[in-house]
């Protein structure tokens, strides 16, 4: 296949089969990408594309989040990353991604109000929980409870897709995942649950919820509030991912919000995608529990023999941009609560390997946002078990751009890949008593 820019203001992609050429759209995103549109290709051709894992595809046209990996970019509606890490906060970012424009002062304070009113769940949803196994995952939890929710508001998931309940639907789900995440932690400790304040602010709500006493609130250090509510921000969208891509699926079929952000829970859940932080702390914990402080585990690295957790990625081809961010509030927050922590002395060396040994430096392994995010949710006092719930929080606002960008466009079509099949040929069908 040989692209060429044609003559006329439309460039297109030929393709030649079988002696036959096909001319092919190429578009132009608003970044300068460009994309061969093969919409009409099996209908022209006969044929179809092979590209497992989609890594060459794309699978929608969206206007929400741009990166390019190479450069280092993350933007989310056009805006850099690095701006909004120093100047926003998790919940601007989230009314940012999902309509598009920075909100007035008006319009964020609407927000607010409407996280504030749906932040309870119903009241019959602790039996729900109680029904739960001691053992149960949190991520397990997340799902089933955010599926079970939608039960409760019949009215508002009526009739489908409806932009005047869109806002109430969007606002009671980005407000009601902290308050089941932090139920479903509370119940896997056998404490009692502690309700939301109306007087905290989202992230400072989620940490009372976690970690509060019934006579005793846990004290809110902004230090810490803001190191949460950055880990958030940074993970509230990145393009079609496993996660968002099934999100985008499932709503295709026009399923509910609610269904189609549980999906993406259930998908987020996989060691590949948003099990990864966790994957860090456990690395951390495997070095410290062999007695080593890091040093063997590197060499070990260095010639392939140990996987090195938390560095590179997959998108990014030099250094992941939340990274850079993140690193200087994990390193602010260390020195502000003076922690002591022999997993975090291994992490600051492995840290430092990376940044100046020239093995990771010539294939770009640097520290990726998972690595820093594990530190400081571990510093913080989150378990292990719940840092694939905190990306679930941080990732609902993209979760729910995309959900509305497919539910607004009227040119979707339920998502349907095609295959490639390579079983066996035709066959007859064989009575039992004759085969042997």
């Amino acid at each position: 296949m040989s692209n060429s820019e044609a003559t006329t203001s439309s460039p297109v992609a030929r393709l030649e089969i079988d002696g036959k050429v096909y001319e092919l759209p190429i578009r132009r995103g608003t970044e300068g990408e460009r994309a061969i549109d093969i919409s009409q290709l099996r209908a022209l051709t006969g044929c179809i594309t092979l590209d497992d894992g989609y890594a060459n595809t794309g699978s929608c046209q969206s206007a929400i989040t741009f990166i390019d990996g190479e450069k280092g970019i993350l933007r989310y509606r056009g805006i850099p990353i690095e701006e909004l890490a120093e100047h926003s906060t998790f919940v601007e970012c989230a009314y940012l991604i999902i309509y598009g424009n920075l909100p007035t002062q008006r319009q964020l304070s609407r927000f607010s109000e409407l996280l504030s009113d749906h932040q309870m769940v119903h009241e019959d949803m602790k039996y729900h929980f109680e029904g739960f196994p001691a053992t149960a995952h949190p991520m397990a939890i997340l799902s089933s409870m955010i599926n079970a929710s939608s039960c409760f508001y019949p009215g508002l998931m009526a009739g489908g897709y409806n932009p005047e309940r869109f806002e109430i639907q969007a606002a009671r789900l980005i407000s009601q995942v902290r308050t089941i995440a932090a139920f479903s932690y509370r119940k896997s400790r056998g404490l009692p649950i502690i309700y939301p304040k109306r007087a905290y602010k989202y992230t400072q709500n989620f940490l009372h919820m976690m970690f509060s006493m019934p006579n005793e609130d846990y004290p809110l250090d902004p230090e810490v509030v803001r190191a949460l509510d950055l880990v958030l921000l940074l993970h509230a969208d990145h393009e079609q991912n496993c996660s968002t891509a099934t999100v985008r699926t499932v709503a295709s079929s026009r399923a509910n919000l609610f269904a189609s952000a549980a999906a993406g829970v259930c998908a987020l859940w996989g060691p590949l995608h948003g099990g990864a932080n966790q994957a860090v702390i456990e690395m951390l914990q495997a070095i410290h529990d062999e007695g080593d402080d890091g040093t063997k585990f590197i060499e070990a690295a260095k010639s392939k023999k140990r996987r090195l957790m938390g560095f590179g990625h997959r998108v990014y081809k030099n250094y992941d941009p939340r990274a850079r961010i993140i690193k200087k509030a994990c390193d602010d927050l260390l020195a502000k609560l003076n922690t002591t922590d022999p997993l975090l002395d291994i992490a600051k060396r492995l840290e430092e390997a990376a940044i100046h040994d020239d093995y990771f430096i010539e294939r770009k392994l640097y520290p990726n946002v998972d690595f820093y995010s594990g530190i400081i949710m571990r510093a913080v006092g989150i378990p292990l078990e719940m840092f694939t719930v905190i990306f679930a929080i941080g990732r609902m606002p993209g979760w729910i751009a995309n959900y509305k960008e497919i539910m607004e466009n009227s040119e979707s079509r339920i998502y349907r890949p095609r295959q490639l099949y390579i079983g066996q040929t035709l066959r007859h069908y064989v009575p039992v008593e004759e085969r042997g």
